[in-house]
């Protein structure tokens, strides 16, 4: 799964049918691997979008996260 995630994020475009029979050979189903892209994808979105704006995390999210 993260190998595909990674893939996905880094280079899309190199994504192809052999990467998701491999997911598909541990037991991932069609609805396993679109939700991973999905989660993949918005992930990207997300940050590009807060990157493109400038958008920071406040240092009290930034303890919070450091507390987990």
């Amino acid at each position: 799964m993260l190998d595909y995630a990674v893939k996905l994020t880094k280079t899309p475009g190199a994504v192809r049918e052999v990467d998701l029979v491999a997911l598909r050979a541990q037991q991932l189903n069609d609805r396993d691997i679109l939700d991973i892209n999905q989660v993949t994808a918005y992930f990207a979105y997300v940050n590009r979008v807060a990157d493109g704006l400038g958008v920071r995390v406040d240092d009290y999210a930034v303890e919070q996260f450091a507390a987990l």
